[in-house]
């Protein structure tokens, strides 16, 4: 009994919800074309003090859209103290659906040193690194799946010492790219019945989409691996209608096919 109390008022509480955002509506479904990324920088340790970049830029190379600029926070980063399982965000926002084959990121010509003995050395850049410094990425993004993209950055490799005493960048990273959650898509039928779509968790935690006017189509997104009941709650005269042990795995998109009310 308490099980379905807390289900039944996370239902109501998306519904809430639901009323408060129906002026903010917008048109998505399984056939947009972007998806959702986090891009992270962490650090493998370094025999120095301190390693500082001037990061001013970032941009993906997708089929489908080429080369596009990340929505990249710049600024000077010290390395060594991303290291040991610690990370930052460099960039979130959309990214095109399809395969991105590079990433390119952009260093200042200035701004870039090593503390060596409590002693700071200018890190000097090739200019091909100003100009974008190329990273293998060969990942596939799905429309509905977030993604991590971490660069891995190992200072001590990255780091070369000139026989003048003078310090050179020349980073040595790793892209890895890993999806982090799962969705749920459908379509709804008839188009007329534009439908609120909840997906409620074991846990009673809540996510909600709509289908589309257009094409009927919904993807409930940013969704932990598990088991979820799903409540579809279309307008009048059409009656709600609920779907229970809908799995969702994590980096998949689970499709609940067509689902047509009378």
């Amino acid at each position: 009994m308490k099980t379905n109390v807390k289900i039944l008022t996370a239902v109501f509480v998306a519904c809430g919800l639901l009323l408060s955002l129906s002026c903010k509506k917008s048109e998505t479904g399984p056939a947009g074309q972007t998806t959702s990324y986090n891009m992270f920088m962490t650090d493998s340790p370094g025999d120095y003090q301190a390693v500082y970049v001037n990061i001013i830029g970032a941009q993906v190379n997708s089929d489908v859209s080429g080369w596009v600029n990340l929505n990249l926070k710049t600024g000077i980063y010290n390395l060594l103290s991303l290291s040991n399982g610690k990370d930052t965000l460099l960039a979130s926002g959309s990214i095109a659906v399809g395969t991105a084959s590079q990433l390119r990121l952009i260093l200042a010509p200035t701004g870039n040193t090593v503390v060596v003995n409590g002693i700071s050395y200018p890190l000097m850049t090739p200019s091909a690194q100003q100009s974008g410094l190329k990273l293998d990425l060969h990942a596939q993004f799905v429309s509905g799946v977030q993604y991590n993209i971490l660069l891995d950055f190992d200072a001590g490799m990255s780091v070369v010492t000139e026989g003048n005493g003078s310090y050179i960048l020349k980073p040595v990273i790793r892209a890895v790219v890993s999806p982090v959650n799962g969705s749920i898509s459908g379509r709804i039928s008839p188009v007329s019945a534009d439908a609120a779509v909840i997906a409620i968790s074991a846990n009673s935690d809540s996510a909600v989409s709509y289908s589309s006017f257009i094409t009927g189509g919904f993807m409930v997104q940013g969704l932990a691996s598990g088991t979820y009941k799903v409540v579809i709650i279309p307008k009048p005269p059409f009656t709600s209608t609920s779907y229970f042990d809908v799995i969702v795995n994590q980096g998949s998109v689970t499709d609940m096919g067509s689902i047509t009310f009378q």
